[in-house]
Order: C-alpha cells, then structure tokens, then sequence
C-alpha cells in the first residue's frame, strides 16, 4: 500500500508520500528499489496515487504525452482531465473495469492526491473530486497521518512540507504498509 498527504497552508502547498511497496505479504524498501517515488509530476502539479504501482508507471507515461491537455486549476478542470484518462486507461492500459453491482459509476481503481499553485485536491476511484482548505491523507496510512496533521497544523513553526512529511513520518511509524524515506515537494501558492 503507501500514504499520502497533502497540506495547504502559509501561501504553499505541499504533497509527501512514503517509498515501500508491497506486494501480499512482501515488502520492497526504498533500499531495494530505485523507482520508489511515489510522486509524479504533470507540469506544475504533483501527483500521488494510492492502489496498484503500477498507476505511477501509468501516470509517468500518459502525463509526458505532448497530446495530452491536462488541466489542474479547478475541480472542474481536474474532472474533465481525469474523464479523458479514465478513457485513456481503459483503451491503452487495459484497466479491467468490472464493477460491484452497487457501483453508479465504473471506477478508475486507485485514488489520488495533487497539490499544485492552485491548491490541495483529492481524485476517487469513481472520479469524485474534492478540493482541500488545510490538509488530507489517502492510502493505507490515512487515519494515523490525519491524526499526526491535525495535531501540528497550527503550529506556526511548521510549514506545509513539514506538516505533510510529518504525517509519513507518523503512518510509518504504526501502519505497516508504510516505509521511509519519505518523498516530497512544496509549491507557492498563486493569488486568486
């Protein structure tokens, strides 16, 4: 699995991930793995999945494509770039779309989390985007790295990258699908 967070605050957002992958019972380590970032980059905005690793080979991929028009400045915008990925995965990735029957929407099978000059958002499997005020955490680390945000946020001695690697730090420390090191980036904020 992996944890992720991201933070907006003081002017800047940030996004962190951990760097251990598993696979069943095994675990693969930043110190047997080269490709360990979990964080990939679509222009100005940093992108972290949480479900297969193969999603971050994919987004690699399909974000370097001179064709693609990803546009991350609004929830609409994110929406309309994922709808376009979402196809894109089916046909060229072969994503298996089985869904539950109770499913309204096919699903894109991993969620993600990106922080750019525009904020701090939240893409679910099913294409639900949400945009952030201060901070959110997916994978399987999420209620410890919550938790760790929640209780350092208003230290004003913190900045957003130390709130978000804080939150790893945290997940790594008591969920076991978490690893160090942890990876992360900090982007200034645009004025609105």
């Amino acid at each position: 699995m992996t944890t992720i967070a991201v933070v907006k605050k003081n002017g800047y957002t940030a996004i962190a991930a951990d760097t251990l992958t598993k696979w069943g019972t095994g675990k693969e380590s930043a110190a047997y793995i080269a490709n360990n970032n979990k964080i990939v980059a679509a222009g100005d905005t940093f992108i972290g999945a949480s479900g297969s690793a193969t999603f971050k080979t994919i987004m690699h991929d399909y974000f370097a494509r001179a064709k693609t028009k990803a546009r991350f400045g609004s929830t609409l915008e994110i929406f309309r770039t994922w709808q376009a990925f979402h196809e894109v995965l089916k046909n060229e990735y072969f994503l298996v779309t089985t869904s539950d029957k109770d499913d309204s929407l096919e699903s894109s099978r991993f969620d993600v989390l990106l922080a750019n000059p525009h904020g701090i958002f939240g893409v679910g499997a099913h294409r639900t985007v949400q945009e952030y005020v201060k901070f959110y955490a997916i994978g399987s680390g999420t209620d410890v790295a919550l938790g760790a945000m929640y209780g350092v946020y208003d230290d004003p001695k913190r900045s957003a990258e130390d709130v978000a690697r804080f939150a790893i730090e945290a997940a790594a420390e008591f969920d076991d699908a978490t690893g160090l090191p942890v990876m992360s980036h900090s982007i200034k904020l645009k004025r609105r």
